[in-house]
């Protein structure tokens, strides 16, 4: 955190606590819900949310350096939760209203951020 010491931030983030930065391989998942399609039988068609998730998702973080190539994160601390934020926010800018449910971040298989907008759960 730039708002931090190097002391406070080493104390805070332990190993992760990095100048040059460290990598995560995340897992995500989005969960909808809405009103099942009487016709088509979907909540919505999978291949326009392959697009929304190629769209807020892979296109701004897929192999990126979150601090330094994604602006979202030049004044956000790059943690899992803010991580979950920033795909929140993304999707809910492109799926119809009220289909996004909660955005699931594993950051390890111990390290789960569940966000659903204004509410965070750690599991």
């Amino acid at each position: 955190s730039k708002s931090l010491s190097d002391e406070e931030n080493q104390k805070l983030f332990g190993k992760c606590n990095n100048p040059n930065g460290h990598g995560h391989n995340y897992k995500g998942k989005e969960l909808l819900t809405h009103v099942i399609d009487p016709v088509s039988g979907m909540v919505i068609n999978l291949t326009d949310l392959k697009e929304y998730m190629q769209e807020a998702i892979m296109e701004p973080l897929d192999h990126k350096n979150l601090d330094k190539d994604v602006p979202y994160f030049a004044e956000v601390v790059s943690t899992t939760e803010n991580v979950a934020v920033f795909i929140w926010e993304n999707l809910k800018k492109l799926l119809p209203v009220g289909t996004l449910y909660k955005v699931k971040v594993y950051e390890t298989d111990q390290n789960v951020v569940v966000y659903k907008g204004e509410e965070t759960i750690s599991e």
